[in-house]
């Protein structure tokens, strides 16, 4: 793609990063499904609290991805094959360190983790059963993200979906091998996990070189694969250890008022908390489909940023979010009209239903608006604007809760109030940086 985007190609790369998206809860539903059938309210429990812990844990160093992705965009725009490599190559280097660290502090972080949530004692037991066998596979997660970043900055789209179906197709498969047909429960669709992840972090190593020394072989010039010195450039990495290090307190603020709103919530009773749950819930979805166009734009930026091509980046820009509005308005729309039937479909407890029924418009709006925030964060992923990302993540978080000291004694409503106004402050935060990204395009 030479020329500047049109919102077709947008389209083409978009899906099937959005299917990959909503592949991804099967994993959950099956191990569900496989102790529902062969285990205990125990077993359940545990895969519920492992697979919350595992969740915080990998999410936090999601950096990995979205780092890898800016840089790698970027050098694509530029030219320079031989810094896309050396980009892959630092970002597996720190994932290994990371996951290593991991596996040498897997104790200590249980005995930080578990007792936060005040299982039960069978259920901590079940769970930490299935945290210290899955957690071998923490390497191999982490190398998962650096090469989707590598696969994301080089819009291989289609990539993104055939290892991600692959990773679910496999995982499925050893986890009702494993935990249902030979019985080995909890612990064998933890053992199911850690070999799915292993086995597809070494396919996608194998993609990522063959896609790499297809490029490098069709350079004018013969240069090295990567080499230790480009690995080790002192500027260069310095950059990466920055961008990643913002992303990641941007990732702990973004947690931080999720945890807030649920925490809040509970307050409220039994029932609004689970109806603020199944309202999340058609959120997340629509964080599917918006976090497709966000990852385009990531690799658009990046390759217009590397480019240094201002007018490439305004047309991606008003493109990227034409199209993401249009699409989380539309999903708003269905959130509201077709009598909540999703709604229904997630729950049979009238009480929390009737709930949900009441502030599903409340969430329809939040959708609606929430498109620029996850836009915007594509942008500056791109141009690998970490600080900016960490700042604004910050300002929104106190502005989040400050609307919810002004409005809590509006109740539940005054919380989803405060949760919109907190998704609309992380964009309009990020919105203020944008003229600085234009003008460095500019000279």
């Amino acid at each position: 793609m030479n020329a500047a985007p049109t919102r077709r190609e947008i389209l083409k790369l978009a899906w099937p990063i959005i299917l990959a998206n909503m592949a991804t809860p099967l994993l959950g539903l099956t191990d569900t499904a496989v102790i529902g059938n062969v285990g205990t309210e125990v077993d359940l429990g545990a895969i519920a609290l492992g697979s919350v812990i595992f969740g915080f844990v990998f999410w936090t160093f999601g950096f990995l991805r979205m780092g890898t992705t800016g840089f790698v965009a970027q050098a694509d725009g530029a030219g320079d094959e031989l810094e896309i490599r050396l980009s892959l190559g630092r970002a597996l280097v720190l994932a290994l360190l990371i996951g290593i660290a991991i596996l040498a502090l897997q104790a200590p972080i249980s005995w930080l983790l578990f007792p936060l949530f005040d299982a039960s004692d069978a259920v901590d037991a079940t769970a930490k059963s299935y945290f210290f066998i899955r957690i071998w596979g923490a390497p191999a997660t982490l190398a998962s993200y650096a090469l989707m970043g590598l696969f994301v900055g080089l819009r291989k789209s289609r990539h993104i979906l055939a290892l991600q179906a692959l990773l679910n197709g496999l995982n499925i498969a050893l986890d009702v091998y494993l935990g249902g047909v030979l019985g080995w429960g909890v612990i064998g669709i933890a053992w199911g996990t850690v070999l799915s992840e292993w086995i597809v972090a070494g396919i996608s190593l194998a993609v990522a070189l063959q896609i790499l020394k297809r490029h490098q072989r069709q350079q004018p010039e013969p240069t090295p694969f990567w080499t230790w010195r480009g690995l080790c450039e002192s500027r260069r990495l310095l950059a990466a250890i920055s961008a990643n290090r913002d992303i990641l307190l941007r990732t702990l603020f973004l947690l931080i008022g999720f945890g807030w709103f649920t925490r809040q919530g509970a307050q409220f009773g039994d029932e609004a908390l689970a109806a603020n749950h199944i309202l999340l819930q058609l959120i997340m979805f629509s964080a599917f489909f918006l976090d497709g166009f966000a990852f385009v734009t990531e690799s658009l930026v990046g390759k217009a940023v590397g480019r240094k091509n201002l007018a490439e980046f305004d047309r991606v820009l008003r493109l990227s979010i034409e199209l993401s509005g249009l699409t989380a308005l539309s999903l708003a729309v269905l959130t509201l009209f077709p009598g909540g039937w999703a709604i229904r479909a997630l729950s049979d407890n009238a009480v929390v239903v009737e709930l949900a029924l009441d502030y599903r418009y409340l969430a329809a709006v939040y959708m609606a608006l929430s498109f620029a925030a996850y836009q915007l964060d594509g942008v500056f992923v791109g141009a690998t604007k970490g600080a900016a990302m960490r700042d604004a993540s910050l300002i929104s978080l106190l502005i989040y809760l400050a609307s919810w000291w002004m409005l809590k004694g509006d109740g539940n409503a005054g919380l989803w109030a405060a949760f919109t106004i907190y998704i609309v402050a992380r964009a309009v935060a990020l919105a203020v940086h944008l003229p600085g990204i234009r003008r460095s395009l500019s000279r």
